[in-house]
């Protein structure tokens, strides 16, 4: 049995060491995962750690707990008007566009690489999902920004496709297992998972707020504490009800980021930790549960199934998704070409090895050689993708100024940042002359 010092020590160890070097992933320009990955490799028992793990439930599991916080993160850092212009496509994207990939994969490779069509689709719906992080990363390291109305596409995407992929996962495993399922009763649960879902993490999204402001807590930490509770909460009763677990979560986190509560800048620092903490967590593990001599025999088909998945699933969910919308083409080769996979593809990998389905092993390292290749493929090129479609702009990150401001209970005061124009009336003035309100504090001046 080992100690729970040699737990603490190795655990402790591998996500410093994960944390040290992201400072790399910004110099090489490569997505954080494939440097986290790696590390969980090397650390695995065919690495010089030799950490022997081969657990895929456990691994299923704290992937499935770490999603639950960074799609909570993501829908509070979420801006409801930034998103909401790009709602309907984005949503297409993250429905259609899913679907659309799924059966693209799925019906190449039951022609081309001979495997049966159920099975071609089961990891056509395994690979569907995109993660808009790794894009968003790569770009800021360059100091990049994306035109238009890119960011706030992607964004939504990558945080509303994951429940697609999910239920497809899902329903193309229970048709593995029964042959004989109709398919049209699949639409008709979708449907209701989607609708389910998305009203409970709205409802509750709405009551976690409403409770956060009413509750009068005597320590600031216990705020934080009860969020995290509440977002797990939130999780589970709407998968018992056979609701979308994720979607109803994403949505909460939109809900409560777009209102306003007591302690709301530190619920949000917490939660950024929190989603890194996650990240470094699942990717560890997923890396921890590889086997790297398993990869060798699936390279030739790993590398088919990549290339179909960039070069022609990918862009024909997007420009067939996208085709009546205002994107111009260049944006839409874009949106094609950044449409990376993440976590989430390898954690649904492990669905089938749960479910012990015949050839479940190999098409595990099938999808974890696919998002090795798609991140490192993709992911180092998006600087160059965004120059020569000519979608970046200069990185617009906000200024950072030596004071913070929390709103409590029972007080109304609030921080206003405002920015006066080169050639305004008041240029020149001094504060007295400026007509402030009495009750009003000029607490910081930013030339």
């Amino acid at each position: 049995m080992i100690g729970i010092e040699y737990i603490l020590l190795i655990g402790s160890a591998l996500i410093l060491m994960s944390t040290a070097i992201v400072k790399l992933s910004d110099n090489l320009g490569v997505p954080t995962l494939l440097l986290f990955l790696a590390v969980g490799m090397l650390a695995g028992s065919e690495g010089p750690g030799g950490i022997d793990f081969d657990d895929p439930r456990l691994a299923s599991s704290v992937g499935i707990v770490a999603l639950i916080f960074i799609l909570f993160g993501g829908g509070l850092e979420t801006r409801w008007s930034s998103v909401r212009s790009v709602l309907l496509p984005a949503v297409g994207l993250s429905t259609f566009g899913v679907l659309i990939t799924a059966l693209t994969v799925g019906g190449f490779v039951h022609l081309v690489l001979g495997y049966p069509l159920e099975y071609g689709l089961l990891l056509g719906s395994v690979v569907s999902s995109t993660d808009a992080a790794a894009v968003f990363s790569v770009l800021q390291s360059k100091k990049l920004s994306l035109k238009g109305e890119l960011k706030p596409l992607l964004e939504l995407e990558s945080g509303s496709n994951d429940p697609t992929a999910v239920f497809l996962t899902v329903g193309f495993i229970e048709i593995v297992l029964s042959p004989h399922l109709p398919l049209i009763q699949f639409l008709g649960l979708f449907i209701a998972q989607m609708g389910l879902g998305g009203l409970i993490g709205y409802g509750l999204g709405k009551l976690m707020v409403v409770l956060i402001n009413r509750l009068r807590f005597s320590y600031e930490g216990f705020y934080p504490v009860f969020a995290l509770a509440f977002a797990c909460f939130i999780y589970a009763i709407s998968t018992l009800l056979e609701g979308s677990g994720f979607l109803a979560v994403y949505i909460a986190g939109i809900v409560v980021g777009n209102s306003e509560f007591i302690q709301k800048r530190s619920l949000l620092r917490f939660f950024d930790g929190l989603a890194w903490l996650s990240q470094i967590g699942m990717f560890l593990t997923l890396g921890l549960l590889v086997f790297p001599s398993q990869l060798l025999p699936v390279v030739d088909a790993g590398l088919i199934v990549s290339g179909v998945l960039i070069f022609l699933a990918r862009p024909v969910s997007v420009f067939l998704v996208l085709a009546f919308t205002r994107f111009t083409w260049r944006e839409k080769a874009f949106i094609s070409w950044v449409g990376l996979r993440g976590a989430v593809p390898i954690i649904l990998a492990t669905f089938p090895l749960l479910a012990r389905l015949p050839g479940a092993n190999v098409m595990f390292y099938l999808v974890f050689f696919t998002v090795l290749t798609s991140a490192l493929f993709q992911g180092w090129s998006i600087p160059l993708a965004a120059k020569v479609l000519n979608v970046a702009g200069k990185s617009g990150q906000k200024k950072r100024y030596p004071l913070e401001f929390s709103r409590i209970e029972d007080s109304d005061t609030d921080l206003v940042d405002l920015t006066v124009p080169y050639h305004s009336d008041v240029v020149g003035k001094s504060i007295v002359d400026l007509g402030i309100p009495e009750d009003s504090l000029v607490v910081l001046i930013s030339r």
